[in-house]
């Protein structure tokens, strides 16, 4: 429902971007050519080829408007957020636009022009974007095309739907106030809005406070008020949303989608999916692809200096749990001296463990004994990037006594992840260490994969935490 009253919004701010960047592009070639700023030692090339060459910018703006989410709703964030945002749009952009006329030979433009109108086309965005939501916050200030809002269910859930509205703006929702199924709560305040009345009177209050939205959020444990209230409203032409008593039990990408007209309330998906997949699997293969390329030479020369320190096998080999709970072999430079396990049995790493050999403990404070993972991410077992994998016999435990544990396992494990990266690895809190891990996978998108892997080179490798 937000979302489609935020559409609108979007829609004009399109509109407005669009042609933004076609302004920007005549503005761009003006300022260089006739201007008189720059000299032109080569002549003024044609208006029309750089007026044609506005129709794929546009495109890819599009697509990068599209991919950066510039669109969303705010939702309490300043406005340096949308201007940052702006920025990586028109940066990203003008980077693609100039890839591509390196392979296109016809005509050779201005790098000059393609500057300026990098400058331009980001200060005229920022300046309509913030007019237009100027504007529209303004005419709701004034009541102007403004839709009267009333919740049904004073409680946690409806309390929720006022604070989405809240953060909404945009939409154009001015919420009256709730009705409440327990009397007791009646003239009472939820946040910024008063308890009205019963569910009972709910026709009454339709009619006198000209409702046009109505957000039912009754309690699972009141199932019997949804059907009293829904047959109250058979006659009555106001647009009425129905706010299921499942966000306790919504995780990562939760959402409802259609199913050939049923409903279906979907309660731990993820966003990959698609396309989705097959950029991460490509980006997966072309990364330890490259790295295995590139650092082959150095993983032999660890491998010969493992032979050369002690006795056993070089390529360690460990049953990890992966995507969808499927076990597979997880494997790594060997640290430990040969047998190490077999009187401690699977148990954590700690900074005193004297199971390292003096070359494994050096490999593991700079992780560089996670390096064949490569060869994991390569056969599809593992993924560049996502939750670190867990043993099966630690995983047994953890399901059963860390809520939402099992949700890590909706993506491949990882070579490295956004908990990692932040300081959760090793000995470190599980609860912190999982926050991390699903936040990652609701958030997922190439970009922040990207981010994963800056960070790691940063500060992932070594690591107080890496023993």
């Amino acid at each position: 429902m937000l979302k489609k009253y935020g559409q609108f919004f979007a829609s004009i701010l399109f509109i407005s971007d669009s042609l933004t960047v076609f302004f920007s592009w005549i503005a761009a070639y003006s300022i260089r050519f006739h201007w008189g700023l720059f000299p032109t030692p080569q002549g003024v090339p044609p208006f029309d080829v750089y007026l044609l060459t506005g129709i794929p910018i546009w495109i890819i703006f599009s697509l990068n408007i599209k991919w950066f989410n510039l669109y969303e709703p705010l939702r309490g964030k300043s406005a340096s957020f949308e201007y940052f945002s702006i920025i990586k749009v028109a940066s990203v952009s003008v980077l693609m636009l100039t890839a591509i006329s390196f392979f296109y030979r016809g005509i050779s433009y201005s790098r000059l022009m393609v500057v300026i109108f990098l400058i331009v086309v980001s200060i005229l965005m920022m300046i309509t974007h913030a007019l237009l939501r100027q504007g529209l916050m303004q005419m709701r200030k004034k009541g102007i095309n403004l839709r009267q809002v009333l919740i049904i269910g004073a409680g946690d859930l409806g309390e929720s739907v006022a604070n989405k509205i809240d953060l909404n703006p945009e939409i154009g929702f001015k919420i009256v106030g709730f009705l409440t199924h327990i009397s007791e709560e009646v003239g009472k305040k939820v946040g910024n809005y008063e308890v009205l009345g019963n569910v009972k009177e709910v026709p009454r209050f339709l009619e006198e406070r000209k409702i046009d939205q109505l957000f039912i959020a009754l309690p699972l444990n009141a199932p019997e008020y949804l059907e009293d209230v829904l047959k109250d409203l058979r006659e009555e032409k106001v647009d009425i949303q129905v706010v299921p008593d499942l966000m306790k039990f919504m995780n990562l990408s939760s959402g409802i989608e259609d199913f050939d007209g049923l409903p279906i309330v979907n309660l731990t998906g993820t966003p990959l999916y698609g396309w989705n997949v097959i950029v991460k699997r490509i980006t997966d293969i072309v990364c330890s692809g490259m790295g295995l390329l590139v650092l082959g030479p150095f993983m032999a020369l660890i491998a010969l200096l493992i032979r050369l320190e002690s006795k056993g096998r070089i390529i360690y080999r460990q049953e990890r749990v992966g995507l969808d709970g499927q076990v597979f072999s997880m494997m790594k430079f060997r640290s430990m001296y040969e047998g190490a396990e077999q009187s401690s049995g699977p148990v954590w790493a700690s900074a005193n463990d004297d199971r390292k050999t003096p070359l494994g403990n050096i490999l593991r404070k700079t992780s560089l004994d996670e390096l064949p993972q490569l060869f994991n991410i390569l056969k599809g077992e593992m993924s560049l990037v996502g939750p670190r994998p867990e043993r099966p016999h630690f995983v047994d435990n953890f399901k059963k006594s860390i809520p939402s544990y099992m949700l890590r396992l909706k993506m491949k494990a990882g070579l490295t992840g956004w908990a990692q990266v932040n300081g959760w690895r090793g000995n470190t809190s599980l609860e912190k260490r999982i926050e991390y891990d699903l936040y990652y996978i609701k958030h997922w998108s190439f970009w922040f994969d990207i981010k994963i892997i800056a960070m790691t080179f940063w500060k992932g490798l070594i690591n107080k935490h890496a023993y």
